[in-house]
């Protein structure tokens, strides 16, 4: 009979010789994956359900979309901007805390839209939701980060995927709420509902204690783990910074303007299928496969690598991007074409966290990977540019086309130059073996 001391696993979660997860912290880390899932869903509606709100807050106080698109980069930059600060808590203190006040601000600031008469108060309620949907998402997909070192990949993109995805569930609920009751009805509902889910959920989110998870893993890992300070003065964290932005420029400027898009195509209200129109069909569409491209594309990185994944998916995306621009005029061309974008854009949010971690290890993943991901909010900045250019030359094509030539720098920046540097950098590491520690900055579960 073996003993302990010959690689069997003890009831406190600790791991045996191969790196392999007992059955109680198998159980556990797939429960927290669960909840920080059903979390993100919560919250998706903040970003992708805008887009059905913008035409009905014009229609009623003529501010003007630009006007109104302020208040959507206002919440993409919060969310974003303040995600290491949110970071820096939850590596301390757990994840418990930090998604409790998600959900809190969730539901505040949906109820501050519900009853926003002027501008400045729908900007104060889209920094809100922005910092509470920011809370949730950088939480959980740390959480993610930390739980799964062994498929890293996959588990940030199911997290996100549910950030991406799942919007579809409600967006024909919140479409017939606008219909029926008006969008300031919509936005009191599912701000108090979706923001009393998570604050449920986040009772039952800890983080792995010190030594509970340590996997083999198929890719390069870093056998150091970075404070936020060491990390900010590698190059390599900048060149993924950069080509975080150019790619979350291009596809928040289709996830803002979907339904414009449409509108200005004149499709919007044809009906497609079942008796649905073509704006239904596209975002129900649209946030699927921006869901299943997280988790699916994260999975082929754990397989394959990061880099090579990156290359593959961002040259899809300059295709599909293009397409959208060219022959997407159509009904049925506009759902497949807007389907394959969101696709190839969606990926970044699973592809990015896992490169960070990866190369910067898991000790601080969340404030690491909560600095990384505040290249969304800077890209959030370029999305009223989109309606700037699309007024200046007439037409949507230039807007895709910009977005076009962007995917295929960055699809080359990261096969020749990230993959090269990357690699660099940890053969200066001692090896690992192909196994990590999670040691936490917290010891504690709250």
């Amino acid at each position: 009979m073996r003993t302990k001391s010959e690689g069997q696993v003890n009831r406190e979660g600790q791991i045996n010789r191969e790196g392999q997860v007992n059955r109680e912290g198998q159980v556990n880390r797939w429960v927290q994956l669960v909840c920080g899932i059903v979390c993100m869903i919560m919250v998706a509606n903040l970003q992708y359900g805008w887009t059905l709100f913008v035409n009905p807050i014009d229609s009623k106080y003529h501010w003007g979309r630009a006007a109104i698109q302020v208040a959507f980069s206002i919440f993409v930059a919060t969310e974003t901007w303040l995600v290491p600060v949110e970071g820096w808590f939850v590596d301390r203190f757990g994840p418990r805390i930090v998604v409790s006040f998600g959900g809190v601000l969730v539901a505040i600031a949906w109820t501050l839209d519900a009853h926003a008469t002027s501008l400045p108060l729908l900007y104060i309620a889209g920094a809100l939701a922005g910092i509470g949907a920011g809370a949730v998402y950088g939480t959980c997909v740390g959480n993610a980060l930390k739980w799964f070192p062994d498929r890293r990949g996959l588990a940030a993109g199911l997290t996100a995927a549910g950030f991406g995805a799942g919007a579809a569930i409600s967006v024909v609920p919140i479409r017939d709420v606008i219909e029926a009751y008006g969008y300031e009805t919509a936005f009191q509902w599912f701000g108090i509902g979706e923001g009393i889910v998570v604050l449920l959920l986040a009772q039952f989110l800890v983080a792995p204690t010190f030594g509970q998870v340590r996997a083999p893993s198929k890719l390069r890992i870093s056998s150091r783990n970075f404070t936020a300070a060491e990390m900010l003065r590698t190059p390599v964290f900048w060149l993924m910074y950069v080509m975080f932005v150019m790619v979350a420029a291009s596809g928040l400027m289709v996830t803002a303007q979907v339904a414009p898009i449409a509108r200005d195509y004149k499709i919007a209200n044809m009906i497609l299928i079942f008796g649905a129109s073509t704006l239904t069909v596209a975002l129900i569409v649209d946030n699927i496969l921006n869901g299943l491209a997280r988790p699916f594309f994260g999975w082929v990185s754990d397989h394959i690598g990061r880099e090579y994944t990156m290359a593959i998916v961002f040259t899809l995306g300059a295709v599909a991007y293009w397409l959208l621009g060219t022959i997407g005029n159509q009904p049925v061309t506009f759902v497949l074409t807007a389907g394959i974008v969101y696709f190839t854009w969606g990926e970044i949010y699973s592809l990015f966290p896992a490169t960070c971690t990866d190369t910067y290890g898991a000790t601080y993943a969340t404030t690491n990977a909560g600095l990384l991901y505040t290249a969304k909010g800077t890209a959030a900045w370029l999305v009223p540019l989109a309606n700037v250019l699309k007024a200046y030359t007439g037409s949507w094509h230039s807007v895709f086309l910009v977005a076009t030539l962007m995917n295929l720098v960055v699809a080359a920046l990261a096969l020749f130059v990230l993959r090269p540097m990357r690699r660099g950098m940890l053969d200066h590491q001692p090896s690992v073996g192909g196994a990590e520690d999670v040691a936490l900055a917290s010891r504690t579960s709250t």
